[in-house]
């Protein structure tokens, strides 16, 4: 019988890719069933951190304070301020021998303070080099001058597959570094949250609240996804946990290291869900798939040659299941490049290339705050172009007049007007760019006409004067 020291190698040699993929093996003995993932935590868990922020919330006594005919009379009155320090947990993971952290965004949102503790206890300061809202994620940088700090390399997220084993590591609860383990119970989750470029692998690894931003790790000990949401009924691990994959990570670190913000390429066409319905009347073999159901002239996918009715069932050969998951694979990949997307098109398979450009601010947004006696009164509006809908998480192909901001207690507010309408008509008059709204909006009228068009739904309002 092997000792357990040999046996011990061998799992570790297998952990580190020494058998190739196609020889994954199953424990075959009670000795190995025995084995340890020790020697992977390791290896891996000095580049998994801590995350403490703190908040300072100003907020007065009374709401009469905040007033501010009161506050020009009386200015600010010592002791009734009334701050209170908010103070929020995460984890991260060190990406950079130089500082570099990566977590998730909801982890600093709004932080005034970022502390990041090393597993060895060392705190360090923190500065939020940039975040992105839409896929969860930001870029950290510790104050550490001539410092090396230990670092998870980032894995292939692409070579995952079910049933692969996974450890989870960050601060569950705060109790401080926490080690649990699973297998990837499923890959391409895009139904989860609000965002339209995630794909997340799911595991039943335990990830419970403090465990966001922390690192899920394969057996070779490589970032394979950043951990970020679980489905809980009680705030605890039910078993149901979702990372974001490292493909994603790599290209949202890479646009805020090197700008401070996310550019994705651009599509420029409208998308939806293949139906089985809508795979029966398209001669499909099953309901899968991004359907292009318009196309932008001086696009990407006009220049592409892509039509309505086409159906996106892949992008450089990695399979898309639905629009999520094509958006998904479009932005995990850099711009100034080309993507082979493979299309159904009159039940016959093609590939077309797509040049991967940045959105155009085409029109110039124009933003504009409405002034005078009118219903917009107070309501910020700007010509909606790709690239504001890009960073809206808007379908890209999307145009018009957009109401970006409304001013609180504003005309506009007062009369519920939206953040994200889409003014189509003033007084039956179609509008087409800001210019046109402030002129339709000049002067006073005894009676208004607003047509918008609000979460895909047209609705008509009629202000009397």
């Amino acid at each position: 019988m092997r000792s357990p020291v040999v046996a011990v190698l061998l799992l570790t040699l297998l952990c580190a890719g020494a058998a190739p993929a196609a020889e994954t093996l199953v424990p075959q003995s009670r000795e190995q069933i025995r084995l340890s993932f020790a020697p992977v935590v390791r290896q891996v868990a000095p580049a998994v951190v801590n995350i403490y922020t703190k908040r300072v919330i100003h907020a007065a006594a009374s709401p009469m304070f905040a007033d501010p005919v009161f506050r020009r009379f009386f200015g600010d009155i010592p002791g009734l301020a009334q701050d209170r320090v908010q103070r929020s947990l995460g984890s991260g993971v060190l990406i950079g021998a130089d500082g570099t952290v990566v977590t998730n965004q909801h982890v600093v949102k709004d932080a005034d303070e970022v502390t990041v503790v090393l597993s060895d206890r060392r705190e360090f300061e923190a500065s939020v080099i940039g975040s992105d809202e839409r896929t969860d994620l930001a870029v950290l940088k510790l104050s550490a001058k001539g410092e090396t700090f230990p670092t998870l390399p980032l894995g292939d997220s692409d070579r995952v597959e079910v049933g692969d084993l996974v450890l989870a590591i960050g601060n569950p609860f705060g109790v401080g570094q926490t080690v649990t383990q699973g297998i990837v119970s499923a890959l391409a989750r895009t139904n989860i949250g609000g965002s339209d470029v995630r794909s997340f692998i799911q595991t039943d690894a335990s990830i419970n609240p403090g465990n966001s931003g922390g690192a899920l790790v394969d057996m070779d000990g490589r970032l394979i996804g950043i951990n970020s949401a679980i489905y809980s009924r009680d705030g605890g691990s039910n078993g149901i946990g979702f990372a974001i994959p490292a493909a994603l990570v790599r290209s949202v670190v890479a646009g805020l290291s090197k700008s401070g913000k996310v550019v994705r390429p651009w599509l420029g066409a409208a998308t939806q869900p293949v139906t089985a319905d809508l795979a029966q009347a398209l001669r499909l073999g099953r309901p899968a798939g991004a359907l292009i159901s318009a196309v932008r002239g001086e696009s990407p996918a006009a220049r592409a040659g892509l039509r309505e009715g086409d159906v996106v069932v892949a992008v450089n050969g990695r399979e898309v299941d639905d629009p999520d998951g094509l958006r998904f694979r479009l932005a995990t990949l850099d711009l100034g490049g080309e993507a082979r997307l493979t299309v159904l098109r009159d039940g016959a398979e093609r590939t077309v290339t797509l040049r991967l450009s940045a959105p155009p601010e085409d029109p110039p947004r124009d933003p504009a705050e409405i002034a005078g006696r009118n219903p917009f009164a107070g309501a910020t509006l700007v010509n909606l172009n790709p690239a504001l809908a890009d960073e809206l998480g808007l379908d890209a192909s999307a145009s018009g007049v957009m109401v970006l901001e409304i001013r609180r207690g504003s005309v506009a507010q007062r009369l519920g007007l939206q953040p994200g309408d889409l003014v189509l008509r003033i007084n039956d008059r179609p509008v087409a760019s800001v210019a046109e709204a402030r002129r339709l909006l000049e002067g006073t009228r005894p009676r208004w006409s607003l047509t918008i068009n609000r979460n895909g739904q047209t609705m008509t309002q009629v202000i009397e004067g």
